[in-house]
């Protein structure tokens, strides 16, 4: 079974809850949230990072939204635009889960893989919420379903209607970093 797949990270947002600090680059327990992010997709290839370049661990494309601040879809957009056509499976990560690991991604793969009719897999958190941005997709669906129009766009209303394949979360892995306390549970001290 392929598991080859590119990988999309979302790390342009401001922040806002987090009083407009750069979450890519908060560190949790020694690394920034987006080496972290990197590390869960060791095998991807290529890795987009749709967001601010800075030097990292590996060899990135860096991509921005467009409109600039335009939200996740426009993100997505933009970093759709950045993966090569030949690629099957995309994974569609935001930057701000700690515990995401390279057998979180193995599973969401093999989920689209098996299920036939599946255009994608994403997890679910503990209440089977789906987490929109933590799947992997048939690259040709998930392009199909962009709509013209991107900018403060919501990308649920993309996602939701391709049907996902839905994988329960297990562990840390769906946490998130969105609040300062958000970040005190995920094992650093408080923003100031």
């Amino acid at each position: 079974m392929a598991e080859e797949f590119a990988a999309i990270i979302l790390a342009g947002g401001r922040g806002s809850r987090l009083g407009g600090t750069d979450k890519a680059a908060l560190r949790i327990e020694g690394r920034s949230l987006l080496e972290r992010t990197l590390a869960a997709v060791e095998s991807a290839e290529p890795v987009v990072v749709v967001g601010p370049p800075r030097v990292v661990s590996r060899e990135v494309v860096w991509t921005h939204e467009d409109p600039p601040g335009g939200g996740p879809l426009a993100g997505l957009d933009a970093g759709l635009r950045a993966v090569p056509p030949a690629v099957e499976f995309v994974a569609v990560l935001a930057v701000d889960h700690p515990y995401l690991a390279p057998a979180t991604l193995r599973r969401l793969v093999r989920a689209v893989v098996t299920e036939s009719r599946g255009a994608g897999a994403v997890l679910t958190d503990t209440e089977g919420i789906p987490q929109w941005l933590l799947g992997v997709w048939r690259t040709g669906a998930l392009r199909a379903g962009i709509p013209g129009q991107v900018g403060g766009g919501s990308v649920r209303s993309v996602l939701q209607p391709l049907e996902p394949v839905l994988v329960p979360g297990e562990g840390s892995e769906v946490s998130d970093v969105d609040t300062p306390r958000d970040l005190w549970r995920a094992g650093e001290q408080p923003l100031s």
